[in-house]
């Protein structure tokens, strides 16, 4: 478990194969609070990248034992072929419309419809007088937590703080991304 920022996606040769990869900038992370069930009820670790700060919990633990406060997770915890698992905020849309926030087909263009095309069209029965939770209308699109899983580790740069993950990661250049440790190489 560790943090880092999107830097980009690239491509890395393998032999004959072209791998895509994200580059993620995995500065030394700390550790800065150590929860424990006695004293809080539940056991986490909480590790920070500059001002930024979260909590992860631990299978099992014996796990917790490995980490002091004030110790630094780097980059080097991770190998090739590793399985992880990436969360991240999705690109920000703004405020989109239903044909594109939702994939609705949109209106005819012909037998009198003027402007509109791109229109939701009936948003359901009068006899509520009310609109019913959950329909689907235009609104703030993005900027949603999504968690990728088994994507597997391509490369590691120790010295520079950089990990290749094979595949996409949600998130912008720059953005924070949560990455977790789901199996080592060697575990099958």
């Amino acid at each position: 478990m560790i943090l880092g920022r999107k830097v980009k996606m690239d491509q890395l040769w393998q032999g004959e194969k072209i791998l895509p990869v994200t580059i993620i900038s995995v500065p030394a992370n700390k550790v800065a609070i150590l929860r424990t069930k006695e004293k809080d009820g539940y056991a986490a670790v909480q590790i920070k990248l500059g001002k930024t700060a979260k909590e992860f919990r631990p299978r099992g633990v014996e796990a917790l034992g490995e980490f002091k406060v004030g110790d630094e997770v780097k980059v080097d915890i991770f190998s090739a072929g590793d399985i992880v698992r990436v969360a991240g905020l999705t690109k920000g849309r703004g405020f989109q419309g239903v044909v594109k926030r939702h994939g609705f087909a949109g209106g005819p263009k012909t037998h009198g419809q003027k402007n509109r095309h791109r229109a939701p069209g009936s948003i359901g029965s009068t006899a509520f007088q009310r609109v019913v939770p959950g329909r689907r209308m235009a609104g703030h699109m993005g900027t949603e937590r999504v968690t990728v899983g088994n994507l597997m580790v391509a490369e590691v740069d120790a010295e520079k703080g950089l990990l290749m993950l094979r595949g996409a990661v949600p998130g912008a250049r720059g953005g924070l991304l949560e990455i977790v440790k789901i199996r080592s190489k060697k575990s099958k």
